[in-house]
């Protein structure tokens, strides 16, 4: 989400830092993933640091391209929309990985029949302190849960504490669920779900309880103490630029 502000009266549009977004009261808060980014990496990290080596900027760049363009598809398809592979000249869109994960998503949808409960709600609170986009609440079998979506090579803890906070935003606002979800769209699997698994070919729905993820909540609430006392006097950068351009003749 681009965070912006236009003063037509002046003719200026003013960027504000990603990291950061608007309260209700004009306030600026971090992102729940900016937070997390004081939380310890794991050991898969450091091993994923080692292989790649100078390449890790612009792998975890072209990552977190992918996740946003998935997240792009999904919520496209959730919104009845024609998702296609091609563009108008025949020419595809996407590169494979990118289209197998959306399909992936599609045979959750066909097999697990969620009800969509909310999607890309974002959310940010000056008594919590931070703000977070809720991916989707879907009812499923029953039960209503804040489902993150990943596209990640690898799980990590660091999702389970997202979606903590995320549950405490919604709470502020009076809304329950009955547990987490991630909804894996690079898993490892290679069957339907057995034995009570939710998951297909590539894709897997990771659950927690309510009761199971308020230790989460736990740990986010001491990465959130630390990120605080890194970045005491931090505050979101702001770009201006002028609204409209226009060149003159001659």
């Amino acid at each position: 989400m681009q965070n912006f502000n236009i003063d037509i009266n002046k003719g200026r549009i003013e960027f504000v830092d990603n990291r950061f977004y608007a309260t209700e009261n004009g306030n600026y808060v971090p992102s729940v993933t900016t937070i997390l980014d004081a939380y310890p990496k794991d050991a898969a990290f450091f091993k994923w640091l080692k292989d790649v080596g100078q390449d890790a900027d612009s792998i975890r760049d072209e990552a977190g391209r992918r996740g946003s363009l998935v997240h792009e598809l999904t919520e496209q398809y959730d919104q009845h929309q024609e998702v296609t592979f091609v563009n108008q000249f025949g020419k595809p869109k996407y590169k494979m990985l990118e289209w197998a994960m959306f399909e992936r998503y599609v045979d959750f949808c066909n097999t697990q029949s969620p009800k969509m409960r909310m999607m890309e709600m974002h959310f940010s609170s000056d008594v919590l302190g931070f703000a977070g986009t809720v991916d989707r609440v879907l009812e499923i079998n029953g039960k209503e849960y804040l489902v993150d979506i990943k596209t990640s090579n690898n799980m990590h803890n660091s999702y389970w504490l997202q979606l903590a906070a995320y549950n405490e935003l919604l709470k502020e606002y009076d809304y329950h669920v009955d547990g987490v979800a991630i909804l894996w769209l690079n898993a490892k699997t290679r069957t339907a779900g057995k034995g009570g698994a939710i998951q297909g070919i590539g894709w897997q729905l990771l659950t927690k309880t309510i009761e199971e993820s308020a230790q989460d909540w736990k740990t986010f609430c001491t990465t959130f103490d630390l990120w605080k006392s890194i970045n005491m006097d931090i505050k979101p950068k702001r770009t201006s630029y002028q609204l409209t351009y226009q060149k003159n003749e001659g």
